[in-house]
């Protein structure tokens, strides 16, 4: 049997964001048959001393590890009009998203073997990027009875949740959190009081008051958190928050993270860089769930980010079509596609000096990386060479009619922005590059 020859491709003029060692590096990557070979931390004088076939000078502009979004919806099966796996992995190359962790809350829910491997095949045709799908925590997402864990971990589903329809039934939660313990299985959970939680659009306060809407506390997301910390520490299960959005919140999850729990928690970048006054024009394209928060919120939570208290910040990718956000505001489909802005949203972050470039990508794509057990997220030697070129400081007015996502529901649509990919590789191939 023939071998096929090593590529080799060698990065050059590159600034190096390093997540583990906290770092900003002037070198370059060695890059051979998909992984990285070599980190070269010194300016490299002579390029064609290293014999690779293919040279690319990053122009010192940022070269670092792909983004691994946690929570992203691809609505294969049921809804594919709103967002296919070609048209989601055409978005995530474009935005740096080399990894895309997708939700089971489909139509129908993915919560057997036979839809999962659905799903799997059709990434593989379509997508560019890695795929990997988490699968429903109960049957139907209906909250009685829970999926075969075991057999959809051996289809190939990376952690288990039911997304936003949270499971009310505290026996069925504990015995799906002992199982999924018992498998060594991630469970991701969506803390919002149910109750409090139903009808709302907004965060309760004086702003929705005056604009009459209905509103939601935010003590909704503390009452579910501290409920399945409590699960937690009973059954000792691996679990991941998907998103903490309010600063009363923060204690209860520094004191799970300080018992020792298996427990992280993420955030979105919305949250983040979004408040609840940016609905105030009754623009459904900020309807989002849960809903934004007020500014000391949106801070404090930027400030958990940097503090390493959130591990994770992720697109929660939510596409919608026209027809279901042409609606009132308070009718209005809830989420927002967020692949292609994920990046330059996130850097509002760094602009604003709240986090350096090194912790957001601890917190974009190496953390999520070890939470999922993925060897990608660092650059290192024998490291998959998934990586993102890009200009920081690149200004631009972000237009919705140019993304790739066949829904266009993002709240940036006509806003001032900065930061561009350059160019994506995933295993050491290029699958994006601006102007291409």
């Amino acid at each position: 049997m023939r071998m096929r020859p090593l590529t080799l491709t060698l990065f050059t003029n590159a600034r190096l964001i390093d997540p583990e060692a906290g770092q900003i590096i002037d070198g370059g990557l060695l890059v051979e048959d998909g992984k990285v070979k070599q980190v070269l931390t010194q300016p490299i004088e002579s390029p064609d001393t290293f014999g690779a076939q293919t040279i690319v000078d990053c122009a010192g502009k940022y070269l670092a590890p792909g983004i691994v979004d946690i929570g992203v919806k691809v609505c294969e099966p049921g809804e594919r009009h709103k967002e296919s796996f070609r048209s989601a992995g055409a978005a995530a190359a474009a935005g740096g998203v080399t990894t895309i962790v997708t939700r089971p809350d489909t139509d129908p829910a993915i919560d057997n073997p036979e839809t999962l491997e659905f799903v799997i095949r059709r990434a593989r045709e379509a997508a560019p990027v890695h795929v990997l799908p988490m699968a429903a925590l109960t049957k139907g997402r209906a909250g009685r009875e829970m999926t075969e864990i075991s057999f959809l971990l051996d289809a190939g589903a990376v952690a288990f949740t039911d997304c936003d329809h949270v499971v009310t039934d505290t026996k069925v939660f504990s015995r799906a959190l002992t199982y999924a313990r018992s498998l060594g299985a991630l469970v991701i959970g969506h803390v919002q009081e149910p109750g409090l939680s139903a009808g709302a659009c907004v965060t309760s306060g004086k702003f929705a008051s005056l604009r009459g809407l209905p509103g939601v506390t935010p003590m909704a997301e503390r009452m579910a958190l501290d409920r399945d910390i409590a699960l937690i520490e009973m059954t000792g299960a691996r679990y991941h928050v998907d998103q903490i959005t309010t600063a009363r919140a923060l204690p209860a999850l520094e004191r799970a993270k300080a018992n020792g729990l298996d427990i992280t928690a993420g955030t979105s970048v919305h949250h983040l860089t979004l408040n609840a006054l940016d609905v105030a024009d009754y623009r459904t394209f900020f309807k989002l769930k849960p809903p934004l928060r007020d500014e000391d919120d949106r801070t404090a939570v930027a400030e958990a980010v940097a503090s390493g208290l959130i591990d994770i910040i992720s697109s929660m990718h939510t596409p919608q079509d026209e027809e279901s956000k042409r609606l009132p505001f308070e009718e209005a489909a809830s989420g927002a596609v967020a692949l292609e802005t994920f990046l330059p949203a996130a850097l509002r972050l760094v602009h604003a000096g709240l986090i350096d470039l090194p912790q957001l990508w601890r917190a974009m794509s190496l953390n999520p990386a070890n939470r999922l057990g993925l060897a990608s997220g660092r650059l290192r030697a024998g490291a998959p060479a998934d990586l993102v070129l890009f200009d920081a400081d690149a200004p631009f007015v972000m237009d919705r009619t140019t993304l790739r996502s066949k829904s266009r529901n993002t709240p940036f649509d006509g806003q001032r922005m900065q930061g561009k990919v350059l160019a994506t590789y995933v295993d050491g191939a290029c699958v994006f590059e601006m102007g291409a």
